[in-house]
């Protein structure tokens, strides 16, 4: 016999071709309402529910993908943005070796999130939605086989009904049998006639047997497989977001981490270049014959206190005394730059307003600048303010730079040291 193609033989094709004629007879019969249909509402809820499901998967694989596609997207953006900032920061900038470093890791921190993801999600994804197919099949087949089952039944019953007509016939020999064969020949057309009836009803009923026997093994076999099917998705689901929770829960944690970091360099980078700027500001001579000093240094940064900010260009110090006696002061009330005045001095200063000196009192000194205080023990100051100078209790807490006062006002008018307060020792000068 002829081959048509791998497998496929001219009598098979016509077997096959048969059967969709039948198949297609039996629907239409159906549809008219003139041969009944296997319904089995159980099972065709089933059916629905695996439809539902297959839609449901089919989706989540795509958006899926279409989330590892963004993700990618984000990674190549990230990558870019991190090679514009190190081609931008120049060498001699702090932290060029950090940053470099930190692109990397940044890149490197997107990578593993994308296969992460890949990994652990979207495969269990594509490996949940691959047996879609083979069960939508295998349904399809039950149908046709159902289809099958119905035609062989229907045509059964039809040779149910025939053969009962035929043995009433055969019981009653037509006019023209009796007329045209002798006695002896009915008894051979009868007996012929039964067998070939026999023979037809023998053979639907043994098809009606096989197209039994087919559908109700595909039937059997899918009403166990839909409902575990379908109670499968919400493992998979969990599975699923669990695992895409837990990879982006790391990833922004960690991309938190390289965030903090990258925030610290660029202050840290914006504090130098302020402090550079203050520094040549200060280094700049105010006067063709000033000369810059220690007093023109920034304020002083104390231990855990918030960076001060620096300050302004200091008045150059006062001009030194002649030697004319009309410029010395009287020598009863003169305060010596080095060292603390007298008591009696004190009074002199004061105009004998009052002689009595705080606790610890060491010299006096005037506010040339103002200066803002950053912290809950630093002293406010205006230019002008007179500040008496005090001792610390503990000369180990003093800081370089910084001195423990308190404004000459506050103590004639209070007689107390509650507003004490430190500040920074070069926004001032000795009185």
């Amino acid at each position: 016999m002829a081959e048509l193609g791998k497998g496929v033989t001219a009598g098979k094709l016509a077997i096959n071709v048969q059967k969709r004629l039948t198949r297609a007879q039996e629907k239409v019969l159906q549809k008219l309402g003139k041969a009944d249909e296997t319904r089995d509402a159980v099972f065709e809820e089933m059916v629905a529910n695996f439809n539902k499901q297959t839609n449901d998967g089919s989706k989540l694989q795509k958006d899926l993908k279409a989330y590892l596609v963004s993700v990618k997207a984000m990674q190549d953006a990230s990558r870019r943005l991190q090679d514009c900032l190190a081609d931008m920061y120049e060498p001699e900038w702090f932290g060029k070796v950090e940053m470099d470093a930190l692109a990397e890791d940044t890149d490197t921190l997107w990578l593993d999130f994308h296969q992460s993801v890949t990994d652990k999600s979207l495969l269990a994804i594509d490996t949940y939605v691959a047996q879609f197919p083979d069960i939508k099949a295998r349904i399809a087949k039950r149908d046709r086989k159902m289809v099958d089952f119905d035609s062989a039944r229907h045509h059964f019953g039809n040779l149910q009904k025939g053969k009962k007509k035929d043995e009433a016939k055969i019981a009653k020999p037509a006019a023209l049998l009796e007329m045209a064969a002798p006695s002896w020949a009915q008894g051979l057309i009868s007996a012929h006639q039964v067998a070939q009836t026999n023979l037809s009803y023998n053979q639907a009923e043994e098809e009606l047997g096989r197209a039994q026997r087919i559908f109700e093994e595909l039937n059997v076999e899918l009403q166990d497989e839909l409902p575990v099917l379908f109670d499968s998705r919400v493992g998979v689901y969990v599975e699923t977001f669990q695992s895409m929770a837990k990879h982006q829960e790391k990833f922004h944690r960690e991309m938190s981490k390289l965030s903090e970091n990258l925030n610290d360099i660029m202050t840290k980078l914006e504090e130098q270049r302020a402090l550079k700027k203050a520094e040549q500001k200060l280094e700049a001579p105010t006067s063709d014959d000033s000369n810059p000093s220690d007093s023109a240094a920034s304020a002083p940064k104390r231990p855990g206190a918030p960076p001060a900010r620096p300050p302004p260009t200091l008045s150059p110090a006062p001009e030194p005394r002649g030697d004319s006696p009309l410029d010395e002061e009287p020598p009863d009330t003169a305060l010596p730059d080095t060292q603390a005045p007298s008591w009696d001095a004190w009074g002199a200063v004061t105009n004998g307003s009052d002689a009595e000196l705080p606790p610890g009192f060491l010299y006096k000194v005037k506010a040339v600048h103002d200066y803002a205080a950053t912290d809950g023990d630093e002293l406010e100051l205006k230019m002008g303010d007179l500040v008496l100078v005090l001792a610390l209790e503990n000369p180990d807490e003093q800081d370089d730079g910084w001195l423990l006062g308190l404004k000459e006002s506050h103590w004639l008018q209070n007689k107390d040291l509650s507003a004490k307060g430190m500040f920074p020792e070069n926004f001032t000068s000795k009185v």
